[in-house]
């Protein structure tokens, strides 16, 4: 609930730049901090996932190739 209220902050005062409102702004930022709690933590397990499958791939052949 934190991280919404400090998006939408965050939001609301890159909006108010252009003189206009922020609320757009304001629902923008909670959107994209939303989307990201849940976005990055998954993407540094797929990645984490795809690194060991290759370091798995390499050592296979390697130790296939020295046999």
């Amino acid at each position: 609930m934190l991280g919404d209220v400090i998006a939408a902050v965050v939001g609301r005062n890159i909006d108010r730049r252009d003189g206009e409102g922020g609320t757009i702004g304001a629902l923008a930022g909670v959107a994209a901090w939303r989307v990201a709690r849940r976005v990055v933590p998954a993407a540094i397990v797929l990645g984490g996932a795809a690194l060991g499958a290759r370091y798995l791939a390499r050592k296979l052949r390697e130790t296939s190739a020295t046999a």
